[in-house]
């Protein structure tokens, strides 16, 4: 299953070709979906995958794709770039637990992208 990932702004940031590695579009391999979980490789949870939209541990959407239903107001999509030449996958850490999903509220994360990927 290949997903697109667009920010609040409509800006697309990463993707995914198989439906598990999410990668930027410069090819940087930068988390995993298990189930409707998001993990960072060395672990973390991130957020959840719902509905089409990643939601962070507040219930606030930080990225949406093109099957999105609920949530904010969805901005105008940009244009996507040329994908990059995908770097190598790291290993994958122990998975941390993931915590109880958070009531989901009609708004957009206040953490940015990179710093929800953790970067």
């Amino acid at each position: 299953m290949a997903l697109d990932f667009y920010d609040a702004s409509g800006r697309p940031y990463a993707y995914s070709d198989d439906g598990e590695t999410i990668y930027t579009f410069s090819g940087q391999p930068i988390a995993f979906l298990d189930g409707e979980s998001i993990y960072s490789f060395s672990g973390r949870h991130l957020g959840f995958f719902e509905n089409g939209q990643v939601w962070d541990h507040s219930g606030c959407t930080v990225l949406f794709t093109d099957t999105a239903s609920g949530g904010p107001l969805k901005p105008l999509k940009s244009l996507k770039p040329l994908k990059g030449l995908k770097r190598l996958k790291p290993l994958k850490g122990l998975k941390q637990l993931k915590p109880l999903k958070p009531l989901k509220h009609m708004s957009w994360a206040s953490l940015s992208t990179e710093e929800f990927f953790g970067g």
